[in-house]
């Protein structure tokens, strides 16, 4: 067990060091939305966290969390029987458990490894707390070769998790039938400022809920899974949240540095890769991130390469893009011909497929020109930026004021991406097809799509206020 050392000496120790020193924080006051009482761990576990395995067809992983007499991972294995008698075929594991201190008290979190399970197979599995167990959950391995599939895209939640953000998440499951996976772009809550804020991870479960526990997660760390600090001696500095490694049992084969943080699964075909721009811009986690992007595309034998980062290579909503990221990654997407790359981080929408403009994108469809990566920016919470000047002219599509969440369909000459708003409604819809030599071509399928949604000065798309805010006195990373 790692628990003995305490992680709740390093946040404890972590909080006094850092507040004594002075954190810095964010000019707005957020309000503390939930009753702490509300997010205390009991004797029955909760934030069931499913993540796969570098190799999903035969290795997942859970994360949970049980109160403090609950000090050691004990969790229930089993086939995915038709009948009830589940217990008599299960097996025991073991796996790490760590102990968290914070304003709900001490809780301890506890992670175990599936291995050695059969590809395209269903499975059951509970976990155990002081007072008893969680209910029976189920998932399915990914197949170990080529095999349709869909997942689910969600960009920032951040604010507002469960008043306001948790229907995005909500209706994403339960109009997407049997998604395989949910990719989270970053910025999930946005505790960086406020050092540890657990109200918030108990909002972002339970928005999640039992979809968490059965449909594996593919998180990328944004700038608010860092921990802003400062004292006198190092000044400045960031250090990934402790629930990063708690809530997440990633796969352990990311850039030298950013292990924790970087890593790639191969799911049916699909090679997902997932970055940490904030390590790059301000944790000298930029080479080493960029040697492992290329290296990890070089040796890929996927048919679909899929890029998971927070801060987008192209803003929507800032002044300037990231020329530190574009620099160092675009050029590799483009080289290995990256298919997707998803990312957050600016609260509006954008579909982008070339750089010098929508006109040039719809020249190259016209031309029958190969085309990508397709660079998507999406947001499904509550807080919105203003669009940028150029988000009318550079990406396909843009919207503000508007949350959102895609679904991607997996064929194997085909990638079917659709962009749907909060209330379910199709915002953006396009095809990648992929022809005999292996090069792309951008279809859009749907003739008729709702307008722009963009604020008319002071008014929002919905006739109500705008909510968007303008954020072009910044770059890309706060």
């Amino acid at each position: 067990m790692l628990g003995r050392p305490r992680l709740t000496l390093y946040c404890a120790a972590l909080a006094a060091c850092l507040f004594g020193a002075g954190v810095l924080v964010s000019a707005r006051e957020r309000p503390h939305h939930s009753p702490g009482s509300d997010y205390a761990a009991t004797g029955l576990p909760d934030r069931i966290v499913l993540t796969p395995g570098a190799d999903p067809a035969r290795e997942l992983a859970v994360a949970y969390r049980t109160d403090s007499r609950q000090t050691s991972a004990e969790v229930q294995l089993a086939p995915a029987l038709d009948g009830p008698r589940l217990e008599e075929r299960a097996r025991l594991l073991g796996g790490s458990s760590r102990l968290l201190s914070t304003e709900n008290g001490d809780a301890y979190y506890h992670q175990a490894r599936f291995t050695g399970l059969q590809p395209d197979t269903a499975y059951l599995y509970r976990v155990k707390g002081a007072d008893g167990w969680s209910e029976w959950l189920q998932f399915h391995t990914a197949a170990a070769a080529f095999k349709p599939f869909r997942f689910i895209y969600l960009g920032d939640v951040q604010d507002d998790i469960l008043t306001l953000s948790a229907r995005t998440i909500r209706q994403a499951f339960l109009s997407t039938a049997s998604p395989s996976l949910v990719v989270h772009a970053g910025d999930m809550v946005e505790q960086g400022e406020a050092l540890i804020h657990d109200d918030e991870w108990g909002e972002w479960n339970q928005a999640g809920g039992f979809y968490y526990a059965e449909v594996p997660q593919l998180p990328a760390i944004g700038n608010h899974e860092y921990l802003k600090t400062w004292n006198p001696i190092a000044g400045k500095g960031r250090h990934s949240s402790p629930y990063w490694s708690l809530q997440f049992a990633l796969p352990d084969n990311g850039a030298r540095g950013v292990e924790g943080t970087t890593y790639y699964v191969d799911f049916q075909g699909v090679r997902f890769i997932v970055l940490d721009g904030t390590a790059a811009l301000h944790l000298n986690a930029l080479e080493s991130q960029k040697q492992w992007l290329e290296e990890t595309l070089r040796s890929s034998a996927a048919r679909w390469h899929v890029v998971i980062e927070h801060q987008p290579i192209f803003t929507c909503a800032r002044a300037k893009d990231s020329e530190v990221l574009k620099a160092a990654w675009k050029p590799i997407f483009e080289r290995y011909n990256v298919d997707l790359v998803l990312q957050g981080h600016d609260h509006c929408y954008s579909r982008l497929t070339a750089e010098a403009g929508h006109e040039a994108a719809i020249a190259a469809q016209a031309a029958g020109s190969m085309q990508g990566p397709v660079y998507m920016v999406s947001v499904a919470g509550s807080k919105m930026y203003r669009l940028n000047g150029r988000a009318h002219r550079q990406p396909d599509r843009a919207a503000e004021d508007t949350q959102l969440y895609e679904t991607v369909e997996v064929e194997s000459q085909r990638l079917a991406v659709r962009t749907y708003t909060a209330s379910g409604r199709l915002y953006d819809a396009f095809d990648l097809l992929r022809d005999e030599t292996g090069g792309k071509h951008l279809v859009e399928p749907v003739s008729k799509l709702p307008a722009e949604r963009a604020c008319s000065g002071e008014r929002g798309p919905d006739d109500l206020p705008c909510t968007a805010v303008s954020n072009l006195h910044s770059s890309i990373a706060p």
